[in-house]
């Protein structure tokens, strides 16, 4: 009777429709809305470098787990050349076709945002961003520089260019970073692995941009480490009246991975401490 009544509570929890793909001239984003999409807050979810929508939504499983919060998802599509689906986004100093062209992608995301409000209903002034890699660059620089436009961004595995981007407003930030990162250094500077030779920020100088503009904070941080699995999360959180409004999770022996996704070729640095999208929606519901 437990194992039935399990089965049936599984059963009727809401799950993610299908996505909707909706063209934008030659680009593209796809959307997944939830039970009631009239007035749902909007997640922005930006793909890695070389990746796609589809990609991305089937790696990190953010939308089922978001449409259940009551949150629509749209993956915008970056640029590649002509043809191709391994596309970019022109975060300024990285990365690929994207930054090499010198693509608008700051006015792609107001694009997308604007057409999710007036086709889908969503509430266009409650905006949230987060991605991985490259798409974590370009969503800290588009709230960096939107700061009025976005209630909290979430970055994974990439760091903005904090020496050509001030935070120019409060914007709440949490930033999730593996500390043997052989990409996008945790430390900074050009990864051994990395596809560009960017000199990538560090976690640090973008973690003091969204702080910057709060004053002061008080600070706190708790470890959580309760897998064998090699790696550990230092939690540091920054507050402003008891409410934390800037959050690092340091992933200690953490590669360049969205925790909790996909990524079957990666054997070491794949941490299961934390879950992104768990963190993530947690931050997010911490900005209403």
């Amino acid at each position: 009777m437990r194992r039935f009544a399990l089965l049936l509570a599984l059963l009727l929890l809401p799950i993610a429709a299908a996505a909707e793909t909706v063209r934008l001239g030659e680009r593209w984003y796809e959307i997944y809305l939830p039970a009631r999409a009239s007035g749902a807050p909007l997640i922005l979810a930006l793909h890695g470098g070389g990746g796609d929508p589809d990609q991305f939504a089937s790696a990190s499983g953010l939308a089922r787990a978001a449409n259940r919060q009551g949150f629509a998802v749209a993956f915008p599509a970056g640029t590649g050349r002509r043809g191709e689906r391994l596309l970019t986004w022109n975060g300024g100093y990285c990365c690929g076709y994207a930054a090499r062209q010198g693509i608008d992608d700051i006015g792609f995301l107001e694009q997308v945002i604007a057409d999710a409000a007036t086709r889908f209903g969503v509430d266009g002034s409650r905006v949230y961003l987060t991605g991985m890699s490259n798409g974590s660059i370009m969503a800290e620089t588009f709230a960096a520089r939107n700061p009025a436009r976005v209630r909290a961004v979430a970055g994974v595995a990439g760091t903005m260019d904090t020496s050509r981007n001030r935070v120019q407003g409060r914007v709440p930030a949490l930033v999730i970073h593996g500390t043997a990162d052989p990409m996008v250094p945790y430390e900074g500077g050009q990864g051994d692995s990395s596809l560009t030779r960017t000199d990538f920020s560090s976690v640090a100088s973008v973690v003091r941009a969204f702080k910057a503009p709060w004053g002061a904070l008080s600070e706190s941080s708790r470890r959580i480490d309760r897998r064998d699995d090699g790696t550990a999360v230092i939690v540091t959180d920054y507050s402003k009246a008891g409410r934390v409004v800037v959050r690092l999770m340091t992933v200690e022996g953490g590669a360049h991975h969205w925790p909790g996704g996909r990524k079957a070729r990666l054997t070491e640095g794949k941490t299961q401490e934390i879950d992104a999208n768990t963190e993530i929606l947690r931050f997010f519901a911490l900005q209403p």
